[in-house]
């Protein structure tokens, strides 16, 4: 789903993101995905930027991708289990996933969670690896 592409050039001056496109969300719940920047909106392959909305109660299938996962939580709590064991993170806090790893992520709250997640690689779902549901 393209809506639109930002500018990007390899020039020496900044790039502008208009705005970000929808993208669609996996798991139990509707779930809003912002992407600014990545392969759909900015056609940047290095990483992606996207600002997430969950629900309370989602959760999405376990996934091992093949990029790094950077998230930075600005509301609610976002859960995260990994092979060995569960961790919550609240609004302020962040959390790294390394590829390769596996991971599941929910937002069992009742108020959801609001975050950025930054992927390096940028997101592709081939490369996220979910689990079969």
């Amino acid at each position: 789903m393209r809506e639109h592409k930002a500018e990007v050039s390899q020039g020496m001056k900044p790039a502008l993101i208009p705005k970000p496109s929808r993208v669609s969300a996996a798991g139990n719940r509707p779930k809003l995905i912002d992407e600014y920047i990545g392969r759909v909106n900015s056609d940047t392959r290095e990483l992606s930027v996207a600002h997430m909305r969950s629900p309370g109660g989602w959760i999405e299938p376990g996934q091992t991708p093949d990029f790094d996962e950077y998230t930075l939580v600005l509301k609610g709590l976002l859960r995260i289990e990994f092979e060995g064991g569960t961790m919550d993170v609240e609004a302020g806090q962040a959390v790294i996933a390394p590829k390769g790893a596996w991971v599941r992520y929910s937002t069992p709250g009742p108020e959801g969670a609001e975050y950025i997640a930054v992927c390096r690689p940028a997101f592709t779902l081939d490369a996220a690896h979910r689990d079969s549901e």
